[in-house]
């Protein structure tokens, strides 16, 4: 009697069981799915993963506040829509997240309508076993090298160990231009002081195949200059996917007075001066701004203290507004002078920058910084071409600069 009386229940329970099942089992079960960050630049934290969301958040280990770098891939999910949440603060740029299927060769903006508040949808497409995405497009050594492939011959570039860094990685110094020792002119550019700023070093690829082609202004640049380019000045935050940005105690630029802490500073402060000869006359710091907000999609340069050092900034300014062909736009208006937004005194206090340094040199005409977008400038579109495409603008105002200066 007692079993007659219970056998219906249990019926039902089999039947909602069966029923629900049917109509919840995903594609794949999720221990199909891997996320990781376990390559060159790679930086994530995955908090959990419920069916097809992800929620998950950048690591921003050693930094002061908050920052939004972040680079991940996803494997096994072929044909899966999937949600991704960032679940601690903004991280997603104003062309939302960028998109690799070739392990990182080439990437491509998946667009602000993939794009709700902090989280971004994606179907991977079918018999695409490895997705990478990044909040905008990584820029490690290894790019750097294949960019570098074909210059490895090439009598007017020759690449050099600046330092070693505490990791013991190996900090490269490219020369660039005339390297026999009589050139008229010497030009610093930096990149990577904060890790995360990866689309200086596309610009700085620009300037480089303007020096080395066939071009009119690449022979008068092997003739009259030596460029001496630092495309990693923070090697290890680069390679290990750091933010680089308020890194504590200090990051990197704000490692040029007192005793630098990093190596890679302490071998500029002691290589470039000596190396100058008194000749160096412009010294450009690479940057990118903040995720979003007033200015910070425009191209612009950072004023100093220094008025006379700002007034040859300014009139670089006009001349690479004048010059310009490319698709990013710059205008002079977008500057941040001295004494203007968040450049004041009090940015000052936690250290001195590169570009400050720099403009201290004896000899020096300007020494300062610019800032490239992470995706969008005046409206355009920034890519690894439109970057490249802005750094042969401002290698032809260069040479407008030095020959009339």
């Amino acid at each position: 009697m007692r079993r007659t009386r219970y056998w219906p229940i249990f019926l039902s329970w089999i039947t909602l069981f069966v029923f629900q099942a049917a109509f919840t089992v995903p594609i794949r079960s999720d221990e199909t799915i891997t996320i990781d960050a376990d390559f060159p630049g790679g930086n994530i934290i995955v908090d959990r993963i419920e069916v097809d969301q992800i929620f998950l958040h950048q690591d921003l280990r050693d930094t002061k506040g908050d920052w939004f770098y972040w680079y991940f891939r996803v494997r096994g999910a072929e044909r899966r829509s999937l949600v991704f949440y960032f679940t601690q603060s903004s991280a997603i740029g104003v062309r939302g997240p960028a998109v690799s299927l070739d392990e990182g060769k080439t990437w491509r903006w998946l667009g602000k309508e993939a794009v709700h508040e902090q989280s971004f949808r994606y179907t991977v497409p079918d018999s695409i076993p490895e997705v990478r995405f990044s909040f905008a497009i990584p820029y490690v050594e290894a790019d750097l090298n294949a960019f570098l492939t074909p210059y490895r011959d090439h009598p007017n570039f020759k690449i050099e160990k600046l330092c070693q860094t505490n990791k013991g990685r190996i900090v490269e110094r490219l020369h660039v231009g005339r390297l026999d020792g009589r050139s008229e002119h010497r030009v610093l550019l930096t990149c990577r002081h904060h890790a995360c700023e990866m689309m200086a070093n596309f610009v700085l690829e620009g300037v480089m195949e303007t020096v080395l082609s066939e071009s009119d202004d690449g022979q008068w640049f092997r003739e009259q200059i030596e460029f001496l380019m630092i495309p990693f000045v923070d090697k290890d935050g680069v390679e290990e996917g750091d933010q680089g940005k308020n890194r504590i105690p200090h990051d990197h630029n704000r490692d040029y007075e007192s005793i630098s802490i990093y190596p890679s500073v302490q071998a500029i402060r002691s290589f470039v001066p000596p190396w100058s000869t008194g000749k160096l006359h412009i010294a450009i710091d690479l940057h990118c701004p903040y995720i979003s907000g007033p200015n910070n999609e425009n191209i612009y340069f950072v004023g100093s203290p220094d008025a006379e050092n700002w007034k040859r900034v300014e009139r670089f300014s006009e001349i690479l507004e004048q010059v310009q062909t490319g698709p990013l736009i710059f205008r002079k208006k977008n500057n941040i002078p001295f004494g203007q937004a968040w450049n004041t005194a009090g940015n000052y206090t936690a250290g001195k920058s590169c570009g400050r340094w720099t403009s201290e040199l004896a000899g020096i005409w300007f020494g300062t910084s610019i800032e490239i977008p992470y995706a969008n400038a005046n409206d355009c579109e920034v890519t690894a071409e439109t970057a490249r495409w802005f750094g042969r603008d401002l290698a032809k105002a260069m040479r407008i600069y030095l020959e009339n200066q």
